[in-house]
């Protein structure tokens, strides 16, 4: 049984994702008018306000069924509760929330969404839809890279190398790791632009693409923990520049073999922030990182991500995002917000 004090309509935009094709093709992405979901169990229906675009978003587009159904895709939103499931006992309808959602469910390109309370929070009260929107998947990435997988703490000193530091996740990466631990931090940065960003991301000292070298140099000892985004090409340096036995915490593919770090006794640690709701919808550890990450931001101890909003909320608008976000040059986020030519619901 839903619950909910809103009269909402029967059909709602969505975006839907055909695979097998260019971004640049109309029919990449498209406009879609589908039913309303109706919440059950623990999940929670929310007005989609904005949202942000993610690797993974232009992977799974990708992948998509490239003919009949449309896949929905979206990994980031910001909106408000307008129905509850008859087990869901964290939010009210009226609270402002943001989350990443699921890999294995229609993602957030949706008027309305479904979604698990136990990996949803409560938005921060400091920003704009825009600035929410750009953070949940790229917080709870690094929140479980640093903390999770990397168990680092207040106490925690030593040197982290960030790699792939000017996008969304290792913008974050710099921000937590200079807040909440005492390490060092190094960020690798191709670009004048890039380096600029990562300084004010908080970046104790930047590096370029060729970054043994210059690692090396200021970690004589080696690094003790490294965080890759961009794994393929980068093991035989990580291999060189990393202390016996440090640990390695890397959100994408290796492109190869990881034999490299073997005498070194290196820690490899994969992170996938899907991994605990795909397996265990039952997990609320999502939720209290998201609170956790809010007040932080309330706080102003760490700062939006966003460096480029779109509008409005439509297929033509999404292609454009996901052409940004696919030339793999992007500095912090990239938001889209505000859907076009969609009617209110009704008080």
């Amino acid at each position: 049984m839903a619950h909910d004090i809103t009269s909402l309509p029967e059909l709602m935009p969505a975006i839907g994702a055909r695979g097998g094709r260019p971004v640049s093709d109309p029919e990449s992405l498209t406009d879609l008018s589908l039913p309303v979901p109706t919440p059950e169990g623990r999940d929670l229906l929310v007005e989609v306000e904005g949202v942000s675009i993610n690797p993974v978003d232009v992977k799974v587009r990708a992948g998509s069924p490239t003919s009949g159904e449309r896949r929905i895709v979206g990994y980031d939103a910001v909106g408000t509760v307008v129905g509850l499931g008859d087990q869901a006992s964290r939010f009210a309808v009226g609270d402002r929330v943001f989350y990443a959602g699921q890999i294995d469910r229609p993602g957030t390109n949706s008027r309305y969404h479904l979604v698990n309370e136990n990996i949803v929070g409560h938005a921060p009260r400091s920003l704009s839809t825009a600035g929410a929107a750009a953070l949940p998947l790229t917080a709870i990435t690094a929140w479980e890279a640093l903390f999770d997988k990397l168990r680092l703490d207040d106490r925690s000193e030593g040197t982290l190398l960030v790699i792939g530091a000017a996008g969304g996740v290792g913008s974050l990466i710099i921000q937590l790791a200079k807040a909440l631990t005492k390490l060092t931090v190094i960020a690798v940065a191709s670009r004048k632009e890039s380096a600029d960003w990562v300084l004010q991301m908080g970046a104790d000292h930047v590096v370029g693409r060729d970054f043994a070298a210059e690692v090396s140099a200021l970690a004589p000892k080696g690094v003790d923990y490294v965080f890759t985004s961009f794994t393929p090409g980068n093991v035989r340096a990580i291999a060189q520049v990393i202390r016996p036995r440090g640990e390695v915490v890397s959100i994408d593919e290796t492109g190869g073999s990881i034999d490299a770090l073997k005498a070194k006794s290196v820690t490899w640690h994969w992170e996938l922030m899907f991994t605990r709701p795909v397996t265990d919808p039952t997990d609320h550890y999502q939720h209290e990182l998201l609170e956790q990450f809010a007040e932080l931001i309330d706080d102003g101890v760490i700062r939006t991500t966003m460096t480029q909003h779109l509008t409005p909320l439509d297929a033509a608008t999404m292609r454009q995002a996901h052409e940004i976000v696919e030339a793999s040059q992007t500095i912090g986020k990239v938001v889209v917000t505000d859907w076009a030519a969609a009617e209110q619901p009704a008080s």
